[in-house]
């Protein structure tokens, strides 16, 4: 374990939920937890402890590009929204940082990514002793007690030394592993085809190496499709960047006042306890907030470099429009990759040293990261997970432990389901669930224990 880990095993030990994963999602909650057991007795604490495979705590490190900015207000951080006075929101890191002036002056509500990141990084730090890094779950099994399930067994190890693993037994887990990134079928990633997710460290090991770049390809019409083309454009001046999507042109992200309201509190509630079919029409209609789109500011920086580069002749800098990628040859030093124009079926192979895909990220099925665990858990007709408004998961009936979700719940509770637009107030919902649950299980008689 790691110096500052505080987290014990062993069959003495029963935490009321274990964290399975450590972004922001999870870190909000123990932030929350911890702030509720410095109110309360021993005897009333609620016992969390969270793992994490990455050897640190670390959010999108692949783009966290140095002059990034946020999407979201800084006001939506990891407690804001649950509790204004918490001293782990943003403006007390800044204060702490001697910050607070400055980032004032800039009168702004989007600070930049890197300095978010920062945010998180100095607030998981306070909490470090409820979270092992370097534990990577590789399993977790139903404990079965007079024909009840009441606990679960989750075994992590050390991915540096996966001989060595670990028991923890806990009452309850909060699922909160984050994104994987979304591929086409069929993609092989390599030194030379990559995932923006690690758009920073690849191109720096470009860099470093001095291997020539003369054409790099991006697939993908959102924020970090965008911002990637720019990134490329930036770091390799020699090369000419394509960037390559169906839509005509990059769509603006909708931020106004009246579609950013599909993000507050109320709107889970509604969008909760709404008929699926005006769930999907929500969804439809909201995309544009989230998905498949850009800032409007970023979109006019990229069309006044590429009518820049029409002036003086030198185009670097192409749009691919309307344009499908239908082929990638691996063979040779360098990638052929086959364009389709839509309107017309004609192909086009562009000669390029790097491929960047900017497919967007999704959440993994509760199969795959608890294994056995899912067959507990109850499905609609749709075969999708049933997941109340606490963020619990419905189990059959022998289950008497609870399973959390912060994510792979958008078909429950909207676009907020993967958003650090919600994180606080998910937080608070989950940390109130779990007190409830807990005095329900004490105290089987009272209104919580159902």
């Amino acid at each position: 374990m790691n110096a500052v880990n505080t987290l014990h095993s062993g069959s003495g030990t029963i935490y009321d939920v274990l964290g399975i994963g450590f972004g922001p999602s999870n870190l909000a909650l123990a932030i929350a937890l911890e702030e509720y057991n410095a109110q309360v007795s021993e005897d009333d604490r609620i016992k969390a402890g969270f793992l994490e495979r990455q050897p640190r705590f670390g959010w999108h490190r692949g783009m966290l590009i140095d002059d990034a900015t946020m999407q979201v207000s800084f006001l939506k951080d990891l407690v804001t929204m649950r509790d204004p006075t918490s001293d782990f929101s943003f403006l007390c890191y800044l204060r702490e940082r001697d910050r607070l002036v400055d980032f004032l002056n800039q009168k702004t509500l989007f600070p930049l990514r890197i300095e978010f990141h920062d945010y998180f990084e100095w607030a998981a730090a306070r909490v470090a002793g409820s979270v092992e890094y370097s534990a990577e779950v590789v399993s977790v099994k139903p404990v079965t007690e007079e024909g009840e399930i009441r606990w679960f067994d989750v075994t992590s190890r050390d991915p540096r030394d996966p001989a060595v693993t670990t028991v923890r037994r806990t009452r309850s887990l909060c699922v909160a592993t984050g994104l994987e990134p979304h591929l086409p079928p069929g993609t092989v990633l390599s030194d030379r085809v990559w995932h923006t997710s690690e758009l920073i460290q690849r191109v720096a090991g470009m860099v470093e190496s001095g291997a020539p770049v003369r054409r790099a390809v991006v697939l993908g019409a959102g924020q970090s499709a965008a911002e990637a083309v720019d990134y490329l454009h930036r770091n390799f001046p020699d090369a000419e960047i394509c960037s390559v999507f169906a839509k005509y042109g990059y769509t603006p992200a909708d931020d106004s006042p009246f579609a950013n309201r599909i993000f507050d509190p109320e709107a889970v509630d509604i969008y909760h306890g709404a008929p699926r079919e005006v769930k999907r029409s929500l969804l439809d209609y909201h995309r544009s907030t989230n998905y498949s789109v850009v800032d409007i500011d970023l979109i006019e920086a990229l069309s006044r470099t590429m009518y820049q580069e029409k002036v003086q002749g030198r185009r670097r800098l192409r749009m691919l429009n309307i344009s499908r990628i239908r082929g990638v040859d691996t063979d040779g030093g360098r990638l052929g990759v086959t364009v389709e124009y839509l309107p017309t079926g004609e192909r086009e192979t562009l000669e390029a040293d790097l491929l960047v895909h900017a497919t967007g990220y999704q959440p993994q099925g509760i199969g795959e990261r608890l294994g056995e665990i899912g067959k507990l858990c109850l499905r609609d007709e749709e075969d999708a997970l049933q997941v109340g408004r606490d963020h619990r998961v419905a189990t059959i009936a022998q289950v008497a432990c609870d399973i959390y979700l912060q994510g792979g719940t958008e078909h429950t509770h909207g676009l907020t389901s993967t958003l650090l637009s919600h994180t606080a107030v998910r937080a608070g919902e989950i940390q109130a669930s779990l007190i409830a649950r807990r005095a329900g299980r004490a105290h089987p008689a009272a209104s919580g224990a159902q």
